[in-house]
C-alpha cells in the first residue's frame, strides 16, 4: 500500500507527522482503544488520532451523531442549530469563553487568534516559546524542534524556521522566541519591546515537546504581565482542551487567558477547531473589524459530533476525568517500575490523560532544550519495540488516554512495556 501511495501521494503520506523511518502505518479499522492495521495486527492505541479520539475510536455517540446528520445534509454554507448548541456548551464549560468562532483545524484557529490580537491591539509582535507548536502556517512555524546548532543562546533563542524553504522572508520579523518556563525573560522582553507586543501564545501544558508542566507561577506570571502591558494572553489548547479537564488547561491550572484555541478532542475525531475568548476581545471578529471566514467552518456533520462529545465530557465529567487520569497514572507508575527493573533510565511526566516517556538521567524536563538532551534515538527505538508488541504510541514518546482504555488493556500494555525495556 505504501508503494501504491507513493505513486500518487507526495511522499506517500498526507502529513509530515506520518512520515516514518520505514513503512508508515496503514490502518484498516479502529474501535474503542484498539486499531488494526492492514496486515491484521491488533494494537492498543495511545495515539488516538494524535489526541482527538478522547472517547475512543468509533465512539457510539459520535457514530450516531454523524450518521444522523449526514442524512440531513453535509454542508450548508449557512447557520444551523448545532453551531449555537456547541458554542453554548463551550461557553458553559470553559472559564474564559464568552464568544466562539469555529474553524476546521488547529492551524486555522491559531492564525485567527493571532490576527485578532494584532487587529485589536494595533501591535505587530507575537511572543512564542521554543518547543511550542502552533500549527504549520508561516507566521508561527519557527523553533518547534530546532537544531540547537542554529538555535543560539538559551536565554535569547533564534527563530529557526520549521521548513527548509518557502517561509516568507518577513514571517519571523515580528515573532519573538523565548524559552518556556522562564518568566524573567518574558518580563525582560516586554521591557525591550515596550508597546509592541500584541500577544503571548503558549501551550499551557507543553505537549508538542514532551509533556512539560508549567513551573509554579509561570502561567500566572504571564497573565499578570499581559494584563499590565496591554497584550493578550493566548492559550493554544488544541491538545489540552477538553482533555485535561472539562474546561481545559485554564480550568486545570486556574489561569484564564484572553483567547484560547481548541481542536482535537472537541469533536471526537471530526475536524472542528474553535477560537474562544472574552466578549470584548471577540467583538472585533463579531463586528467584522478582523476578518474570519471559511466555507467549512461549523460544518454540520462535524458539529453534530462536537455536540455529542462535549455533552458527554460536560455532563459526565465527575466520572470521565478522574478515570482517565487514574488510568494514565497507573501506566506512568508501571513504566517507571519497568525502567527500574531493567536498568533503563526513564522519566515519565504529565497529568495522566496525556503523558510523556523520556529516556534520560534527568529528574525533570522544563523546556525544549532539556527535551533535546534526552536520548531521542533510543526513544524512537522504544516506540518500535512497543509497536512490535502491540502498543501504538506517538513516536516521540507521548501517550494519550481515552475513556475507552480498560484496566485489562492497561495491564496488557505494561506487559508489553516490560518486554520492550528488556529488549532495549
Amino acid at each position: 500500500m505504501y508503494a501504491r501511495a507513493r505513486r500518487s501521494v507526495a511522499g506517500g503520506v498526507s502529513s509530515d507527522a506520518r512520515r516514518a523511518a520505514g513503512t508508515p502505518m496503514f490502518v484498516d479499522h479502529a474501535s474503542g482503544a484498539e486499531l488494526w492495521d492492514v496486515d491484521g495486527n491488533r494494537l492498543i492505541d495511545y495515539v488516538l488520532g494524535q489526541g482527538p479520539n478522547i472517547l475512543g475510536h468509533a465512539a457510539p455517540a459520535v457514530v450516531k451523531a454523524v450518521s444522523e446528520q449526514v442524512a440531513r445534509g453535509v454542508a450548508y454554507a449557512a447557520q444551523h442549530e448545532w453551531e449555537a448548541e456547541v458554542a453554548e456548551r463551550i461557553c458553559a464549560m470553559v472559564p474564559g469563553a464568552e464568544l466562539v468562532r469555529f474553524n476546521t483545524v488547529g492551524s486555522e484557529a491559531v492564525h485567527g487568534a493571532l490576527r485578532l490580537a494584532r487587529g485589536l491591539t494595533g501591535r505587530p509582535k507575537i511572543v512564542k516559546f521554543e518547543g511550542n507548536y502552533h500549527g504549520w502556517l508561516d507566521p508561527v512555524l519557527y523553533s518547534v524542534h530546532p537544531d540547537l546548532a542554529l538555535a543560539g543562546q538559551a536565554s535569547q533563542p533564534n527563530a529557526v524556521p520549521g521548513s527548509a524553504a518557502s517561509l516568507t522572508p518577513h514571517s519571523a520579523a515580528d515573532l519573538i522566541v523565548l524559552p518556556y518556563n522562564d518568566l524573567g525573560l518574558v518580563r525582560d522582553c516586554f521591557e525591550r519591546f515596550s508597546g509592541q507586543i500584541a500577544a503571548v501564545i503558549c501551550e499551557p501544558l507543553l505537549c508538542n515537546t514532551g509533556a512539560i508542566m508549567p513551573v509554579p507561577g509561570f502561567l500566572e506570571g504571564l497573565r499578570e504581565l499581559c494584563t499590565a502591558q496591554g497584550a493578550l494572553l493566548v492559550f493554544d489548547e488544541i491538545i489540552t482542551g477538553f482533555r485535561l479537564a472539562a474546561g481545559g488547561a485554564q480550568e486545570f491550572f486556574g489561569v484564564t487567558p484572553d483567547l484560547a484555541t481548541f481542536g482535537k478532542a472537541i469533536a471526537g475525531g471530526m475536524p472542528v477547531s474553535a477560537i474562544a475568548g472574552r466578549e470584548e476581545v471577540m467583538a472585533a471578529i463579531a463586528d467584522g473589524r478582523v476578518a474570519h471566514a471559511g466555507t467549512f467552518n461549523s460544518q454540520p456533520v462535524a458539529m453534530a459530533a462536537a455536540a455529542a462529545v462535549l455533552s458527554i465530557l460536560d455532563e459526565r465529567r465527575e466520572a470521565v476525568y478522574p478515570a482517565m487520569h487514574q488510568a494514565g497514572q497507573a501506566l506512568m507508575a508501571g513504566i517507571r517500575a519497568a525502567g527500574e527493573r531493567h536498568g533503563v533510565p526513564v522519566l515519565v511526566s504529565g497529568p495522566g490523560s496525556v503523558f510523556q516517556v523520556y529516556l534520560t538521567e534527568k529528574s525533570d524536563v522544563r523546556d525544549y532544550r532539556d527535551f533535546a538532551a534526552c536520548d531521542r534515538p533510543r526513544m524512537a527505538r522504544l516506540h518500535e519495540l512497543l509497536l512490535e508488541r502491540g502498543v501504538n504510541t506517538v513516536p516521540r514518546g507521548l501517550w494519550f488516554l481515552s475513556t475507552a482504555h480498560s484496566p485489562a488493556q492497561v495491564d496488557e500494555t505494561l506487559g508489553a512495556v516490560d518486554a520492550a525495556f528488556a529488549a532495549l
